[in-house]
């Protein structure tokens, strides 16, 4: 059985210099991180079991500070929990397909960014 409230898992950086701030917070919060960019994304892990963090470039016309962190919810069935959310009044936007998973957006009250994304559970290899 699957839970029905998604846990917060992953936190999306936006940066200007994506390997400078996954080193930030590689060397002063303790995230595991090669540093690497795959897939366009800079992946570090919580070594305490807290949320991981995506880093990812920041568009030019993003002002960060403002809109700079997007909240990713793990929801293994993008679909059916974009139905329940339309039921309680949360609406996302379409569905988009991304090397083995999807992810929706959507907006909290004060217009900040969230997203639910399969990431977590598609197959690794």
């Amino acid at each position: 059985m699957t839970s029905t409230t998604p846990p917060l898992h992953t936190i999306l950086l936006y940066a200007r210099d994506m390997r400078a701030t996954a080193a930030f917070y590689r060397t002063h919060f303790g995230f595991e991180s090669t540093l690497e960019i795959v897939e366009g994304l800079i992946e570090l892990r919580s070594t305490s079991g807290g949320a991981h963090l995506l880093i990812h470039q920041a568009a030019k016309s993003v002002k960060l500070g403002q809109v700079g962190v997007k909240l990713m919810f793990d929801v293994e069935d993008i679909e059916g929990f974009k139905q329940r959310s339309a039921a309680n009044g949360l609406a996302f936007g379409p569905t988009h397909a991304a090397n083995g998973y999807a992810f929706a957006n959507a907006k909290d009250p004060d217009g900040n960014s969230v997203a639910i994304s399969s990431r977590a559970f598609r197959a690794e290899g």
